[in-house]
């Protein structure tokens, strides 16, 4: 491993060892795909890592206004990897889609008549997309695993490429840029790797999930103020979405297998719910006379913080659906 200007370069088995030392605590649902297209294989010259993810980041900051770096990691034509935004943070990268997801960057231009991707690079983005996949309990599907391309770009609403959309990942990222083309050339590819993996469907030691309310929230080793601040963890960020294994005295442990802890009274409960509606709206308020704001398709995963006479709010913002539409597990 190398580090410079606060990335650092990992091969493909660096990076699944480090991916395993890492606690994370944001529930995370989805897996993003995309590509640079600009800059593009021209812009690589073997050597320049560290600057181009330093000039991306300087763009995102500069151009777009964002606090860092959009995207938690870069793949890179000799089949490197190079960390982007820490993971605890959420992503800048499909607008309304970003609470629990990951972000993958691949550097190129994967439109047909662009670059043609290295096998290196190949390799790498099947591998390490299986290992985040089994890192993260996810399976190997269009909900877990999307493309920029399926969301609205004003809206953030899912319209599988209907519309008012950007081509990326590319339109010939392991074959094209479609769910289609996802379910027949990119998925097999990273269900193979994972050899027979299947996610859990439950955890016998879950008591349910939180929302963090507080702007940063510390992770402690022990439910007490005087206790110490994790050191290998950053602070929980507004909205992110935890997993509670146990609660003591206003104290919720976060961690299956570490004595991490939050202080209870910075978070709220939520109900984890799957959608069962091939297609359902969401609407800006809990009755049917409100503004349509989006959409969420039969299998997503969504996370309940209020409810209101039959509608489910499904996140800090005023974003609402129909209760009846939804499997609470």
């Amino acid at each position: 491993m190398e580090s410079r200007h606060g990335f650092t370069k990992m091969t493909l088995a660096e990076f699944g060892t480090w991916l395993g030392q890492q606690r994370v605590g944001r529930t995370i649902l989805h897996i993003q795909q995309h590509h640079t297209w600009n800059p593009s294989y021209a812009h690589f010259d073997g050597r320049n890592h560290f600057e181009r993810q330093q000039a991306m980041r300087n763009h995102h900051i500069g151009a777009n206004g964002w606090a860092d770096i959009g995207q938690h990691f870069t793949t890179f034509p000799d089949g490197t990897i190079l960390t982007g935004r820490p993971l605890e943070r959420v992503p800048a990268c499909i607008y309304g889609q970003n609470s629990n997801a990951i972000c993958l960057e691949h550097f190129g231009n994967f439109d047909r008549g662009g670059d043609n991707m290295t096998p290196q690079q190949r390799d790498t983005i099947v591998k390490m997309t299986a290992m985040l996949c089994k890192r993260f309990n996810l399976p190997v599907n269009v909900y877990s695993i999307v493309y920029h391309h399926w969301f609205d770009l004003s809206s953030g609403v899912r319209n599988n490429g209907g519309r008012n959309t950007k081509s990326c990942p590319g339109t010939n990222f392991f074959g094209g840029n479609s769910v289609y083309d996802a379910t027949k050339h990119f998925l097999p590819l990273v269900q193979r790797e994972l050899d027979g993996y299947q996610p859990a469907t439950s955890s016998p030691n879950l008591k349910g999930y939180a929302v963090v309310t507080a702007s940063r929230l510390n992770i402690r080793d022990a439910p007490t103020t005087t206790a110490l601040v994790v050191a290998d963890r950053e602070p929980l960020l507004t909205g992110s979405i935890l997993r509670v294994y146990d609660e003591q005295n206003g104290w919720s442990r976060i961690s299956n297998s570490q004595s991490h802890w939050v202080a209870t009274r910075f978070t709220q409960p939520v109900k984890y719910a799957i959608v069962k509606a091939d297609v359902l709206r969401v609407r800006s308020g809990p009755q049917n006379t409100y503004a349509m704001v989006g959409t969420v398709g039969k299998g997503e995963e969504l996370f309940v913080v209020e409810d209101n006479n039959g509608w489910s709010k499904i996140s800090l913002e005023d974003r609402w659906v129909n209760s009846g539409f939804l499997n609470f597990p």
